[in-house]
């Protein structure tokens, strides 16, 4: 009895912060998507009508409705949760560190570090993400200096990995680039080239040549223009 107290008080005081999450989540979506609110009645009360149509049309409206209800729920929550995911990844468009946030929500299929593997004294970045379709290549900053910085790293990811594939990506709103909000679809889309053991044994690839570089000596001074930093360095 003392434990179901417990894990009742317990999820008594959680409620309320998760509460408050959604509701700041919901209040930052609509600043940039006017009609959050409209939209996610409109997937609930259709998704519940559909079900309850049926409901009638088989004679089980009641336990239709109450499917309805449930299925209603979560659809209006997966959503939600997309069209909330939008609204932050355009507030962070074009800030240092928004490929970075984009990686850390991958929940699978894809490991990264929010740490950049090359930068620019102009805080153009480099991030690498690995996953079953090979390495990717990630750039955030002005194209015409990260395409070079891109190129050189591609060119080192291949004296590295072989033949695993390497895919070079320019994020943005020109041609040929991929808008940040749209960038974790493009990578979940890219097509497996490799099986889940060379994933790992790539992975250990790229963190053992992090180690060395890291333990090489950085000069002190400003950065020339287009050098690129170890894992791990920072700009000085």
């Amino acid at each position: 009895m003392a434990r179901t107290m417990s894990v009742m008080a317990r999820e008594t005081s959680e409620n309320p912060g998760r509460l408050k999450q959604i509701r700041q989540a919901y209040t930052m979506t609509k600043k940039v998507d006017t009609k959050i609110g409209l939209i996610i009645a409109g997937v609930g009360l259709l998704t519940f009508g559909v079900f309850l149509a049926i409901g009638f049309a088989i004679d089980h409206p009641v336990y239709l409705g109450i499917l309805g209800f449930i299925v209603a729920f979560l659809a209006m929550a997966i959503v939600f949760g997309r069209r909330a995911e939008r609204a932050a990844f355009g507030q962070m468009e074009g800030q240092p560190g928004a490929v970075a946030a984009v990686l850390n929500n991958i929940k699978r299929g894809w490991s990264s570090s929010s740490t950049p593997v090359a930068v620019t004294r102009n805080q153009d970045a480099i991030y690498r993400a690995v996953g079953r379709a090979g390495i990717a290549l990630i750039g955030e900053g002005n194209p015409n200096r990260v395409r070079p910085l891109l190129a050189s790293e591609k060119k080192k990811m291949a004296r590295v990995v072989g033949d695993v594939p390497v895919h070079d990506i320019v994020v943005g709103n020109g041609e040929g680039e991929i808008p940040l909000k749209k960038l974790q679809i493009h990578l979940m889309r890219l097509p497996r080239a490799i099986t889940p053991a060379q994933v790992t044994e790539t992975n250990d690839r790229l963190r053992a040549l992090g180690d060395l570089l890291s333990k090489a000596p950085i000069p002190k001074g400003p950065m020339p223009k287009g050098a690129r930093m170890p894992k791990g360095g920072q700009v000085r």
